[in-house]
């Protein structure tokens, strides 16, 4: 089977990813809004029948005072990853993007390699042997990534590794925490959680604490608490008027694409954060909170909430998006896994972000760049 790769409409492009049931919020047409310093266009795979039969949103990033592009397909593209034929989806995007002037493509593709449950990651927690967690044995091996994996660098794909504190901030997180919600009742939700949960959603019930959902006005409020988490956890802070364009342009395409929760107390906003839809898939997107009155437990709250509307939304999948693959006890982001391990999810690790270069010069140009930033 042969595919034509060309540029499709963003109602083509919408229709397509909404007709399945679980495609990241990155590989939606309003995404590419988000991200206005880079160029977005949708692409559409056709098959021998002139069918629509993959999609994809690619950012293209120019380099400066060259017509020569970065392309990014973030969590994508959407196509058939099982496909024997995976080869002829991909060689048609990258013939594609080198005519476009693209030097060097990336993209993530949507495929679960293993999972963990939430016993065995407190238990390799637990384990001073366990220095990460790839190197724990999984829960759940999923045999065709290992073969997806071996096709991509036959082909010439290499995975990225990633730069930053143990690969966290480096461009989508590999390895995520979800808590499945499909076929459970919200009773079952409630005993998946650990004691330690259980005990802080009833503090936090008990001293009043109120979870609302919010408007865009309510943003600046989300704000104050980002900057401050921001601060705290030693990471550097969006501006407010990116999440003011993430509100508009995501709600424009969807209502429901995102929502802002805040959980408040005695007249002050402690906690909050966004969630997005996609599908059957819901992300914790951006969290948020306050060191002051911690006791009262608003994080607790606003998760308990947001998963709890999750499932009434009738989602599949509750994603609390990444995590540390690092599992020693003086790391800082420990114990935000051990906040997420506390939902009774699953640990998850994705195939990872894969380079091509159509350029090799400046491909590795701008790796030197990026490395000495």
């Amino acid at each position: 089977m042969s595919y034509r790769l060309e540029a499709i409409t963003r109602e083509e492009h919408l229709s397509f990813v909404t007709a399945r049931p679980s495609v990241s919020h990155m590989q939606v047409p309003s995404w590419g809004d988000v991200k206005p310093d880079w160029r977005a266009q949708s692409l559409g795979w056709f098959d021998e029948e002139g069918r629509l039969v993959g999609a994809g949103l690619v950012l293209l990033r120019p380099l400066p005072k060259l017509r020569r592009y970065l392309a990014y397909l973030p969590e994508g593209p959407v196509i058939d990853w099982a496909a024997t034929d995976l080869e002829q989806w991909l060689q048609p995007m990258l013939a594609y993007l080198k005519e476009r002037g693209a030097f060097s493509v990336r993209m993530g593709p949507p495929v679960v390699a293993r999972r963990w449950s939430a016993e065995a990651v407190k238990a390799a927690i637990a384990d001073p042997r366990a220095g990460r967690l790839r190197d724990v044995e999984a829960t759940e091996e999923e045999p065709r990534a290992l073969d997806i994996a071996g096709r991509l660098r036959r082909m010439g794909w290499r995975r990225t590794e990633p730069g930053g504190e143990d690969g966290f901030a480096a461009g989508q997180p590999r390895h995520v925490f979800q808590v499945p919600l499909a076929g459970r009742t919200s009773e079952e939700l409630e005993q998946g959680l650990n004691q330690q949960w259980r005990r802080n959603i009833k503090k936090a019930e008990k001293a009043g604490v109120k979870v609302v959902q919010g408007g865009y006005e309510d943003l600046p409020a989300f704000y104050d608490l980002y900057v401050e988490t921001a601060e705290r956890d030693r990471f550097i802070p969006r501006p407010l008027a990116y999440f003011q364009r993430m509100w508009t342009a995501l709600r424009a395409e969807d209502d429901d694409r995102m929502r802002l929760y805040l959980a408040h107390h005695d007249g002050e906003v402690l906690a909050a954060a966004t969630m997005l839809t996609v599908g059957e898939h819901v992300w914790y997107s951006y969290g948020a909170s306050t060191s002051r009155r911690r006791e009262v437990q608003p994080n607790n709250a606003v998760q308990w909430r947001m998963m709890c509307d999750a499932h009434e939304l009738g989602a599949a999948v509750y994603d609390m998006r990444g995590i540390t693959d690092t599992l020693e006890e003086d790391n800082h982001l420990l114990g935000l896994l051990r906040f997420k391990v506390g939902t009774g999810g699953e640990a998850v690790e994705y195939l990872g972000e894969w380079d091509y270069p159509l350029n090799r010069v400046l491909h590795k140009a701008l790796h030197l760049y990026l490395s000495r930033r």
